[in-house]
């Protein structure tokens, strides 16, 4: 994963915002549990939405919940959302569209045949069989200078559809397949199409040298941003009386396509799926511990959103911690 210092001008000061007060009347447990939460060293603040309100938003170790911070891959969900409002709008036939048409020019001079039958639904689910442009060969990626061309260059190392291959490429071609089909830049999309719901804003996001913004890393926003965006999820894709992403598209995106190479968890179009507390559990991840967290509503519980953000220059999967963060999610959901 890039390690660079995601750069978001005035936005990010002062760099220690002052969180809101949290609201009052919080279960006795929950404030126990976000009290204990402070334990874990590289959480940076947690916010959590239940039923239509705020529940609780806390900071940790000097920061707080209103403090943009980056969420690094926890924005492929937010990608994902994009694609189902560009598919709801016209802008794209559907997940089956194929993507050499979009991105001719963009193709090498001999593509393998297999670029034919790559589609937009394979990009969101990471099945896209290009050599994955994420951990290893993500440096030497992000070093080149035409990203969506070296990403279509990449050998395949299996048929489009096969088993998931994480990889940021994928999700960066759909940040450009948005950007040419509209004609627009992908965060003037984000500002649009996203920008009416209550509380969120994206307040940095990287390009790479063609101006085109980096889908599915390097985005900067506050955690209760994140949370915004995770409440418009668990609300059936509704704010503010507007329906803003398609209820059809959140049912596609939670509909597993493949297997999560990191826990054999089911994976959609940009969220991860599986159950923790006894719920049924969406959730998007960044590196370092960027989670988004989707419970949806079930006969004995109403909806629920939990945002975390953490320390983005610390790794998460291997030492545990994003474990330890489910655990949190888990005791949160148990309390409310």
């Amino acid at each position: 994963m890039n390690r660079r210092t995601l750069l978001t001008g005035a936005a990010l000061a002062p760099l220690l915002a002052a969180p809101r007060p949290a609201r009052a009347g919080r279960p006795p447990a929950l404030s126990s549990i976000l009290s204990g939460a402070r334990d874990l060293p590289p959480l940076r603040a947690v916010a959590i939405w239940r039923d239509g309100q705020e529940v609780a938003a806390e900071g940790y170790h000097g920061f707080g919940p209103d403090q943009p911070t980056n969420i690094k891959s926890a924005s492929k969900s937010v990608i994902s959302a994009l694609a189902g409002i560009a598919i709801d709008k016209g802008h794209l036939t559907g997940t089956g569209q194929a993507v050499a048409p979009i991105l001719e020019d963009q193709l090498p001079a001999d593509p393998d045949p297999r670029l034919a039958r790559l589609t937009l639904g394979h990009l969101l689910s990471m099945q896209a069989g290009l050599e994955r442009q994420s951990g290893a060969n993500y440096g030497r990626w992000v070093s080149s200078p035409n990203w969506v061309r070296a990403a279509l260059a990449a050998p395949f190392t299996q048929d489009p559809g096969g088993r998931m291959q994480y990889s940021t490429a994928s999700t960066h071609l759909v940040s450009a397949i948005l950007a040419r089909v509209t004609g627009r830049s992908t965060l003037a999309l984000a500002n649009d199409w996203l920008g009416p719901l209550p509380g969120f804003a994206i307040t940095g996001w990287e390009r790479d040298p063609q101006g085109i913004h980096l889908g599915g890393n390097q985005m900067a926003m506050s955690t209760r941003s994140l949370l915004a965006f995770g409440a418009l999820y668990a609300a059936g894709g509704r704010a503010g009386g507007r329906q803003i992403v398609p209820r059809d598209w959140i049912r596609d995106s939670w509909t597993p396509r493949t297997s999560s190479i990191f826990s054999g968890q089911g994976y959609g179009y940009g969220w991860f799926i599986t159950r923790i507390a006894g719920r049924d559990l969406r959730y998007g991840w960044g590196y370092g511990g960027q989670m988004i967290y989707v419970f949806p509503a079930s006969r004995s519980a109403p909806a629920a959103a939990i945002a975390m953000t953490s320390d983005p220059d610390q790794p998460s999967a291997r030492t545990g911690y994003r474990d330890d963060l489910h655990r949190l999610a888990g005791r949160i959901v148990q309390s409310l």
